[in-house]
This record gives C-alpha cells, structure tokens and sequence, in this order.
C-alpha cells in the first residue's frame, strides 16, 4: 500500500486511506502507516481517536471523516455459518466451549517470539479447554510461531489447527468461542460484535482504543492463564450483555463510498495546506 501512495505522489493522483491514525506500539506498522497520511488526500478513519491523531499529522479537518472500522460491514452482510457446517468444511471439532487462539509476531519484538509463543501454548494446555488455532501472519519469525503450534496441536488432542479459516468462517468461529486468546486485530475490532470476551497478550496492539471486553495481559504464562480464567468467567461474560462495538455499526463502506462520489476532485483536494494543531 505504501509503495502505491508513493507511486501516486509524482503524478498527481489523489490518495484515499483507510484506518490512518491507528496506532499499534508494538509493530512497524505505526512508521509506515503513518507516512501513508502524509501521502493521502482523504482519510476515513475508525474511531474520533484516530481522526484527532490524523489532524495532529496537519491534515485539515474537511479531510478527515470517521466511518468506523470496514471490517465490521463484513457483519451486516456475511451470513454465518453453523457449528456442524464449519466441523464439516473443515474437519475440526467445536465443542460448546473452546477457545480461539490467533497470534502473530510482534515486529518490534521479533527476537522473544520463541518465548513467547512457548508461554502462549503452556497457558493454553493448563486452561484444559479445547482450542482452535490459526496459522500467523506473514510478519517476520512467523516461522517459529507456525511451528511451535504445529507441534502443539499434533500432540494435544484437544487442540486443532486451521491454517485459514477465511472471513466468513473466522467470524462464524468468532460467534461460537468461549473467549479468544492472541494478539491479532480482529480481537480488538470485530470481537466486541459479538460480546466475545478476549485475553489480549503483550504490546502488539498497544495504543488501539479498547472495547471492555478485551483483557490485557503480558507475555507469561501464569498472567496468560489467569486472564484466560477471567474472561471465560460468568460473571465477566454476563458484563458484556449490553457491550456496544466502539468501533461503529458497519456501514463504512457506504460513508466511505459516498465520500469519494461527492468530492471534487480539483486543485484544492491536491494541493495539501498543513493544518497547525493548536495547543494552547
């Protein structure tokens, strides 16, 4: 994506970015993502939070419009499927509590991943709950991460491994899990949907506006277990009864589309002016 703002600068056309002024403190991300908003014209951003970071950046405020985060539109549209049909299509065992486990490398902190898919996979055999795993990102020392579950999952009978589940199988397991464990994004975007309760492990995702049904915890297994043993709790699944997704209701895609066929697409959409953020 960067390489195509980039590509875009020198003959004048108009960039629109999605999700700028996220920020993930544990990823390289934030570099990347940030120079993006100084390469763009438009920016739909997922929450107010984002917007006022964007603005810090010097993009002028008509720029800049909040239209929640477009992954949640997946959820007005896709239907989900059964427990039967996803045991069936993918040959893996839902019982009534299980545990969904997705981890990526935390690029920032590469060289601990042994470490910490290790404390990961303890925490996991000592909560005694079925799990279902999938594979990581393509981040670096994802290697190590694949492997390790791999191991895991061909000598724990209660544990399974998909490598892919894709969007409309991954939000249908999302909708039956007992709690979620990791450190991707969907656990912080797309689980409060569903009131899905989710132990959400180590730095990766520092800095991102947190639905009160994630958990933090660090990298050990002794707080992993207890954050697990938490959020599969009734009591803490009971609070999340009346949780409302902060990051919107699902129709970015509409704002966003409406967006780019109203504006003019004339000097003044490329010719950027820096807005001076006031601190007074």
């Amino acid at each position: 994506m960067h390489a195509a703002a980039l590509a875009a600068l020198p003959f004048k056309i108009p960039v629109a970015h999605i999700s700028g002024g996220d920020v993930t403190e544990g990823a390289i991300d934030d570099a990347l993502r940030h120079s993006m908003t100084k390469l763009s014209h438009l920016h739909f951003v997922s929450s107010a939070e984002s917007a006022q970071r964007v603005m810090q950046m010097g993009e002028e405020p008509w720029r800049v419009f909040n239209c929640g985060e477009l992954s949640l539109d997946n959820l007005a549209t896709l239907q989900l499927l059964s427990r039967e049909e996803l045991q069936s299509e993918f040959c893996v065992r839902l019982p009534d509590r299980f545990l969904l486990v997705t981890y990526h490398p935390v690029t920032l902190e590469y060289e601990q991943t042994e470490n910490q898919i290790t404390q990961l996979l303890q925490a996991i055999e000592s909560s005694a709950l079925p799990a279902v795993f999938t594979m990581p990102n393509a981040d670096t020392a994802n290697r190590v991460i694949g492997d390790a579950i791999r191991e895991f999952t061909a000598r724990n009978s209660k544990a399974c491994l998909v490598d892919n589940f894709g969007t409309r199988a991954y939000f249908s397991v999302m909708a039956l899990a007992t709690a979620m464990v990791g450190n991707s994004s969907s656990g912080i975007f797309e689980a409060a949907s569903f009131k899905l309760p989710v132990v959400n492990i180590g730095t990766r995702q520092d800095g991102r506006l947190r639905p009160r049904n994630v958990i933090d915890c660090g990298y050990s297994s002794q707080e992993i277990l207890a954050a697990i043993r938490r959020a599969i709790s009734a009591e803490f699944r009971s609070s999340l009864a009346d949780l409302t997704n902060p990051y919107g209701c699902g129709n970015a895609s509409v704002q966003i589309a409406h967006r780019l066929k109203i504006v003019p697409l004339e000097d003044k959409l490329i010719r950027k002016r820096f807005a001076n953020w006031n601190l007074a």
